[in-house]
């Protein structure tokens, strides 16, 4: 049986700033763009609509070894890459790439492949000019 959940304003709330970005922000980028317009906001709050919206597939997490997970709206399989320096998540456009990667993997295994969540590590651009 699903569980109904009631509509709830913070939650659309949440939801809206995340869609709105393409930086991954945490839960805490997140609170801190919506105190302003919703002061009885806690982060709290912000945590527990993140576990929502993720439990409805309607936002993944990117969490990687000792860093904060990062929030994303775009909820299609794509691959991450994380900068180990400032903790950005990019997204990354390999979807020819995975398409033929599935494909292998299928015929290897004899398996069907539903999605994937694949995280590139390494220094991004901006922090290489530094």
């Amino acid at each position: 049986m699903e569980l109904k959940r009631n509509k709830s304003k913070k939650r659309e709330a949440v939801y809206e700033a995340l869609a709105r970005v393409t930086c991954h922000p945490t839960a805490e980028m997140l609170y801190e763009s919506l105190k302003d317009d919703y002061p009885e906001l806690s982060l709290g709050t912000v945590y527990r609509n993140l576990t929502v919206l993720e439990e409805e597939g309607r936002v993944i997490s990117v969490s990687h070894e000792g860093g904060h997970a990062h929030y994303d709206a775009r909820t299609d399989p794509h691959a991450h890459f994380i900068c180990r320096k400032c903790q950005c998540v990019m997204d990354l456009d390999l979807k020819d790439k995975t398409t033929q990667l599935y494909k292998s993997i299928e015929k290897g295994c004899g398996c069907k492949v539903e999605s994937h969540s694949l995280c590139f590590t390494g220094v991004c651009g901006n922090c290489l000019k530094k």
